[in-house]
């Protein structure tokens, strides 16, 4: 990374709240050597830019300018996914939840054992999810110790750097016996070895960063794949280490559901299996949330844990549709999952639009109630500026390093997407308005944002920065 500051010139989106976001049609930001950002000027006419480049001391310096048609985003977040999992993208869309399991998905993550196989398919895998503007993503890999050492090694590599979360599956029961851990003892093992080899990676590059990109995180498969001597287990470590971030899934099908309250009849719901075992806290990340008991989901926003949004996987298992409105109003913080393979799209412009979908669904359904004091969220069709923010800040919100990422602001990492909607980006969906007089006008901007939510894909995603460095987009190579 250069010694000198990095100066862009030009549009850019930033969220603000869930139901606003700032539109700046000619704003001048600075990114430092260490890949924050340095400072932010919102409005910056064309012919006061010199003027205030001096005011910020920066005198003879190279100014990046955006082109008619270009502008930056905070890069995407993705709270849940199955790096194991994109070799089935495609299969498997005739089962629900338990049938996809042991059908396609299981038989597919024992192939784990195998290295080579491991490698090559992991390499593929995190080039797709950078390429495709996920800045940050919160893997699951298998329960091969080895082979998740392998993704850390690759999401860590110099030069293809993402932000990660990456966790060994915990799973000593209900999955077959060829994909199983064979004790209690051997899962905490693994897992305390995981958790010591990815922070000794952050410690060896000898990083002045307090963010490590990469973090270890806790990932109990589900409360059914899980006895509860082993939730036991993690509950204490989690205990013993209150920064370590914890995934898992809740409440996805209603069969999982029903199955998860015979093998823990002590907890009150599915939440409560969670919570008895310590495993429910503000850098929990719960995926899918479906269909959650009202109980669950105030002590869901009494402890702060997060919820992923996976719309796309949902409607594919035909697991439901989750009242993500309900959960906003009561204040639990919400992002956005792929969940691949059970989404069959590693994309969060994908996931975005299935998540508008999924909010009409449930606004199409909620119309014949007649609620004198309607509520914000529930209900209603989710907003583009709701969207974005799920996207970005929210996810971050999820992650719990929202102070870091998910926006841009002086001292937060610049991980951006420089977006093209040109002609010249090769995207038949996107009517392109770089013809346009007026493009920078504020209006403008915003259809531009709608427009590439709705229609983009890595097409548009012309360049991806992760801590200030060029990782990925159209225009990379390796």
């Amino acid at each position: 990374m250069s010694s000198s500051p990095t100066i862009y010139y030009g549009p850019v989106f930033n969220p603000e709240t869930l139901t606003s976001y700032k539109a700046l049609p000619s704003c001048l930001f600075s990114v430092g050597p260490s890949g924050n950002i340095d400072w932010i000027v919102d409005d910056v006419a064309e012919h006061m830019l010199q003027e205030t480049l001096a005011q910020k001391g920066c005198i003879d310096v190279n100014v990046t300018t955006l082109k008619t048609g270009e502008f930056f985003v905070p890069g995407f977040i993705d709270t849940h996914t199955h790096a194991s999992q994109f070799p089935n993208l495609g299969s498997g869309q005739q089962y629900e939840l338990p049938d996809w399991l042991n059908h396609v998905t299981f038989p597919t993550e024992s192939k784990f054992s195998d290295l080579d196989f491991a490698r090559r398919t992991y390499e593929s895998v995190v080039r797709r999810v950078i390429d495709g503007g996920t800045t940050t993503c919160c893997y699951y890999a298998t329960l091969h110790l080895e082979a998740t050492k392998i993704l850390v090694d690759i999401v860590q590599a110099n030069g293809k750097s993402q932000r990660a979360f990456v966790g060994k599956c915990n799973m000593n029961r209900e999955s077959p016996d060829y994909y199983r851990e064979c004790s209690v003892e051997a899962s905490v093992t693994d897992t305390k070895q995981l958790i010591t080899y990815i922070r000794s990676l952050h410690a060896a590059t000898n990083s002045n960063s307090s963010y490590p990109l990469v973090q270890p995180i806790l990932t109990p498969r589900f409360a059914i794949s899980c006895t509860p001597e082993l939730l036991t287990s993690l509950g204490e470590l989690a205990v013993q280490d209150p920064a370590l971030h914890i995934q898992t899934h809740i409440s996805e099908n209603k069969s999982e559901i029903a199955y998860t309250k015979t093998l823990f009849p002590q907890a009150p719901h599915y939440a409560g299996v969670y919570d008895s075992f310590g495993l429910l806290r503000s850098n929990t990340v719960l995926a899918h949330a479906v269909h959650l008991e009202a109980p669950e989901i105030e002590l869901i926003a009494q402890r702060g844990a997060g919820i992923s949004h996976c719309p796309t996987s949902n409607f594919n298992l035909s697991s439901g549709v989750a009242p993500i409105g309900v959960y906003l109003d009561r204040g639990i913080k919400v992002g956005l999952g792929t969940d691949v393979s059970g989404g069959f799209s590693p994309s969060i412009l994908n996931c975005v639009q299935n998540a508008s979908i999924a909010s009409k669904i449930v606004a199409m359904q909620c119309q014949h109630k007649n609620n004198v004091e309607k509520p914000q969220f529930a209900g209603r069709q989710l907003s583009v500026a709701t969207l974005f923010y799920l996207a970005t800040l929210g996810g971050a919100q999820v992650c719990d390093m929202d102070k870091q990422v998910g926006s841009f602001a002086p001292g937060k990492s610049f991980d951006a997407l420089l977006v093209n909607l040109r002609n010249d980006a090769g995207n038949p969906g996107i009517w392109s308005l770089e013809s346009d007089a007026d493009v920078r006008g504020t209006g403008v901007l915003d259809g531009l944002l709608e427009r590439f939510l709705f229609c983009g894909d890595d097409r548009n995603i012309s360049r991806v920065y992760v801590q200030g460095r060029f990782v990925g987009g159209k225009s990379f190579r390796a």
